[in-house]
């Protein structure tokens, strides 16, 4: 455990200047399409730009740290109740099958979590903070608090690593697996929350788009489209919603939430505020 800790205070500085590159390469991609193509006309350094450049960071490093025991425990308990035959199956099934097979587990894992973040009190007050943004664009895509990230993140990979799909130890293709379902759902995270007038026409029912996620984000109703990147997955469990050629009036959430950073980070850990008489 200490070696492990060791290890990623030892990659620190290199994990700073990869997210750096990945942030550049991402404001070079989304910052002119949302000049050219604005869903909401806002400037580039809207209000909390500088807290979400933070929170990308947190993103970034803090929930890995988070789910590092977890993921293994997970790991060793699949190995220990699922059937061998099983594990054996998908362990030896071609790259694209396992492939195919992690990018839908993941969904559902994600979905479940995601649901479960808004209708759990207590996994809603970290929540609350990914939705306290009153303007959207790509950044919003990691403002959240590294708690609810590691949740997330933990309802998605933990369906692969408990069917073997992959696992911790690096063996026959697991890290690709890993890294393309984190690339895809983080990469069309950063699409969804996109400030972009873009609809998908058809392909609405199955892949989502950034007016799907909009609709997610809204006052009301917040509570529907749960899916990262399958929206056919709300349809099936009857979460779905998006009215043809509408977009939503206002992001937000109905109570109280600090402006600062710190205390979004710290409101989740103190005892819920009184609501105010109606």
């Amino acid at each position: 455990m200490a070696d492990a800790i060791l290890h990623q205070l030892q990659g620190f500085p290199r994990e700073i200047l990869r997210l750096g590159i990945w942030l550049a390469i991402l404001s070079l991609v989304f910052m002119p399409l949302e000049r050219l193509f604005p869903l909401h006309r806002q400037p580039i350094a809207r209000r909390q730009f500088g807290a979400d450049v933070l929170y990308y960071y947190l993103a970034g490093i803090v929930p890995a740290m988070l789910m590092a025991v977890p993921l293994s425990l997970l790991a060793w308990t699949g190995h220990a109740l699922v059937p061998w035959r099983v594990l054996h199956a998908v362990q030896t099934a071609p790259f694209w099958v396992r492939a195919i097979g992690a990018l839908l587990a993941t969904e559902v894992g994600y979905y479940w979590g995601h649901r479960w973040a808004h209708e759990v009190p207590l996994l809603w007050r970290f929540h609350a903070v990914h939705h306290a943004p009153t303007q959207i664009d790509f950044l919003v895509s990691t403002h959240a608090h590294p708690v609810d990230t590691a949740f997330s993140h933990m309802c998605s990979l933990a369906p692969i690593y408990i069917l073997g799909l992959a696992a911790p130890a690096a063996e026959s293709g697991s890290a690709w697996i890993v890294a393309i379902n984190v690339v895809v759902q983080s990469g069309w995270g950063y699409f969804l929350h996109s400030n972009l007038r873009v609809r998908l026409g058809p392909l609405e029912w199955l892949i989502a788009s950034p007016a799907f996620h909009h609709w997610h984000h809204t006052l009301t109703p917040a509570d529907k489209n749960y899916a990262a990147i399958l929206p056919w997955l709300d349809r099936l469990f009857g979460t779905w919603y998006l009215p043809a050629r509408q977009w939503p009036p206002s992001y937000g959430v109905d109570q109280p939430m600090p402006e600062t950073m710190s205390g979004q980070l710290i409101e989740p850990f103190l005892p819920p505020r009184p609501q105010p008489a109606t």
